[in-house]
């Protein structure tokens, strides 16, 4: 079948997001299915609305068996949809009605989100937080969860390495993330600031999408007095970050929200704890106390108590490194999650097929 791959920008970028799409398309082109991705232009919110007077896109949507959209787009697609030739799938990773927004704002993507909804005839979840998010937004629609993988880099680490680390100084942090608000950055420099003991932060992760919130992490940690222990690293290749996480203790992402967070299961292959959230996907892959610590978004002092456990107690951090590395080789990996979706995907178009060659039949004399 020819399936249509609808995303913002650039597929090859190597946020968890698109990561997801990659290997979705890969999976589909590997079973023998033609996929041609649908390139849509990043804008903001009110001029991604806008796309929806644009006929060039809708004419772009036409012409395939399968649309699979990542449901990032949907505020350039939530008036094209009606007109749409093909099922349609969305591909939803998190909801951004689900983040926290003023409260005119939050009104505004609610109700653009639940309209898109409804124009999909099915849906591949990250997670179970965000299918109930979606769900209780728009109502129930076919779907599965295909949950992401970690494997991207599949470290070779052993149990004698992750034992040995956990003794060296300083206390090794990595945060991995685009450097915006959702993300928790400033959250996590403000409990680091409570935090005595010799440690080290690495923010790894680009800063072209808010410059301005970069520039003020930057501040925040001057103005904190803790700079001299943070280092900004910007955006890093695969085998730089996969050096970084080998040498780190912690990986720290205290999301405002996560549709599941694939950064913490990949930082769990390196036999590394995850401080999360209770916001989100994450708590279906983080047990608190065990292989990491969830903490109510926004809450610096739980993230000053986490770190601190881990920095004083090196017996408690070989354990809970250890329990990470444990989680991380239990979870599926990217070909078993990307087989559950592409089988889920193939059903709806077969469904459709049968149901259009239905109704010729009833329409024939």
């Amino acid at each position: 079948m020819h399936v249509g791959l609808v995303v913002y920008g650039d597929l090859g970028t190597t946020s968890g997001g698109f990561l997801y799409d990659r290997k979705l398309a890969a999976a589909l082109r590997d079973a023998g299915h033609r996929v041609s991705v649908v390139s849509l232009p990043w804008r903001d919110y009110p001029r991604a609305l806008a796309d929806n007077l644009d006929p060039r896109i809708r004419s772009r949507l036409r012409g395939f068996d399968l649309l699979v959209e990542d449901e990032l787009c949907h505020p350039s697609l939530v008036g094209h949809n009606r007109a749409v030739d093909a099922p349609i799938v969305a591909v939803v990773h998190h909801l951004r009605s689900s983040e926290r927004w003023p409260a005119w704002r939050e009104r505004l993507y609610r109700a653009v989100e639940r309209r898109y909804l409804r124009t999909a005839d099915a849906a591949v979840y990250a997670s179970d937080a965000t299918r109930r998010d979606a769900e209780r937004l728009a109502g129930p629609r076919p779907s599965v969860v295909a949950r992401p993988a970690g494997d991207r880099f599949d470290p070779d680490v052993d149990t004698r390495s992750i034992v040995t680390r956990a003794d060296r100084d300083p206390f090794r942090i990595a945060f991995v993330g685009t450097l915006v608000p959702r993300k928790g950055l400033r959250v996590l420099l403000r409990g680091l600031a409570r935090v005595a003991g010799d440690w080290h932060l690495s923010v790894v992760g680009s800063d072209a999408a808010d410059p301005g919130y970069a520039d003020d992490a930057r501040e925040l940690a001057e103005t904190l007095g803790i700079a001299d222990g943070v280092r900004f690293e910007g955006r890093l290749s695969d085998a730089a970050l996969a050096d970084r996480l080998a040498e780190s203790h912690l990986l720290a992402v205290p999301s405002r929200f996560e549709g599941y967070g694939i950064v913490y299961l990949e930082g769990m292959g390196f036999g590394l704890p995850a401080l999360a959230t209770t916001a989100g996907g994450a708590t279906e892959l983080v047990t608190h106390g065990d292989d990491g610590f969830l903490v109510p978004p926004g809450d610096a002092d739980a993230v000053a108590r986490a770190v601190e456990t881990l920095l004083s107690d090196r017996d408690r951090l070989r354990e809970m490194s250890l329990a990470a590395r444990r989680r991380f080789e239990r979870h599926p990996g990217w070909s078993e999650s990307m087989a559950t979706a592409r089988r889920f995907l193939q059903s709806v178009a077969d469904e459709s097929g049968r149901l259009h060659e239905s109704h010729r039949q009833e329409a024939e004399p």
